[in-house]
């Protein structure tokens, strides 16, 4: 898994060191940058797939912008000439960027000025400057080198995790197959497209499995007695309402028997949120490193807290080594945290009085247990003794 993520001088960031887990949460206030956290490791996914422009990083779900819009650039301080992003793992490879895109003169693609890949061991790429003769700056030079290493060689691994890397933001018309995905990926688009299908994938892979994973998800979902994926829901929808082949057919436990299902496009949008995090956190075939922005999105909070206690148990039912960043706004997001499991990290996104991004690890400590003992962490989030609260 990747253990640290560094960031300089991106939008709002202007240098921050992240210690990663396997299930992250950043909370803040709006606008503080924590979306930023999940698209700087955007860009560097880009970049380990050999070039940074507007398509690629639209494939990862970061928006797309002009140079000035990425490059960080604060009043008392000169505009940085490069944006530098590097990951380091657990078994010590890293790979790291920093990347051109002049305000002046802007191209369709970023210029890599420095470019360092290593499995640990020995360094695979170690680039200075690009001024060799020859030597396109807009491609990169690690996703060329990779095919000359094994795939089980730690740095082939990261930068496999690192191309795979998305940030999914679920919208209820995707989910409910009323309209295209426009970015689709495998297992679902990062919009929440192919969510019947994804989910006809998890109903089979877990269907006798002694963990009771898949129940672990449905009961999540308390008024359904049953969810499967059909190409045969028409005649449970108007003929007007736009679909995709594959629906989402959902049984009612409460309702007669004889009108008791419903497609996806009637049901709540809870049910759906809960089984796109369970499809991009159970099944195998879904990216090792994702990120999803917004979690809490349409949920109870009763239920994201539920949800959120989930999120650890299903990576590591997935893979060992699957990892998951997320953005939240809701306090009950806080209350579905382990923070006594190491792998499970709390981060408050704050802007300082330079307007700087920071990102603080919020850990278990004597005084936080004491408040603890009297209040759960949602409600210390709002009464502001976790900070990364609003300042209105």
């Amino acid at each position: 898994m990747i253990r640290t993520l560094d960031i300089d001088g991106f939008k709002s960031i202007h240098s921050e060191s992240i210690s990663l887990g396997r299930v992250n949460c950043l909370i803040g206030a709006n606008g503080v940058g924590k979306s930023n956290v999940l698209e700087a490791l955007g860009v560097l996914g880009a970049a380990a797939n050999g070039v940074v422009d507007d398509e690629a990083l639209l494939r990862r779900g970061v928006r797309a912008g002009l140079p000035r819009l990425f490059k960080s650039s604060f009043a008392e301080e000169r505009t940085p000439v490069h944006i530098g992003v590097g990951v380091t793992d657990d078994r010590q490879a890293s790979y790291r960027v920093s990347l051109l895109n002049p305000l002046e003169s802007p191209e369709p693609a970023w210029s890599y000025k420095t470019e360092v890949l290593t499995d640990g061991v020995r360094d695979i790429v170690s680039d200075g400057v690009r001024n060799k003769k020859n030597l396109n700056p807009q491609a990169g030079l690690a996703a060329l080198k990779l095919v000359d290493e094994e795939p089980t060689n730690p740095a082939a691994q990261l930068m496999q995790r690192l191309q795979d890397y998305a940030i999914y933001c679920p919208n209820t018309p995707t989910l409910r197959g009323t309209v295209p995905d426009t970015q689709p990926r495998s297992p679902v688009g990062l919009s929440g497209g192919q969510l019947a299908e994804a989910f006809d994938e998890l109903s089979k892979l877990y269907r006798d499995d002694e963990r009771g994973t898949l129940d672990s998800v449905l009961e999540l979902i308390d008024w359904v007695s049953g969810v499967e994926a059909t190409s045969k829901g028409a005649d449970l929808l108007s003929p007007k309402v736009p679909r995709t082949k594959w629906l989402l057919k959902f049984t009612d436990r409460y309702m007669k028997t004889s009108r008791n299902e419903l497609t996806a496009y009637d049901a709540s949008e809870g049910a759906l949120y809960v089984i796109f995090c369970a499809v991009l956190c159970l099944l195998p075939k879904g990216p090792k490193l994702f990120a999803i922005d917004n979690l809490d999105q349409a949920l109870n909070p009763r239920l994201v807290a539920r949800l959120t206690a989930r999120l650890s148990e299903w990576l590591s039912v997935a893979a060992s080594d699957k990892q998951l960043i997320f953005t939240a706004h809701n306090p009950a997001v806080l209350d579905g945290l382990d923070l006594s499991d190491p792998e499970i990290r709390l981060f408050a996104v704050e802007r300082d009085n330079t307007g700087k991004t920071c990102v603080r690890r919020i850990e278990v400590t004597p005084e936080l247990l004491t408040l603890r003992a009297d209040y759960p962490l949602s409600r210390l989030w709002l009464m502001g003794h976790l900070g990364a609260v609003p300042n209105v």
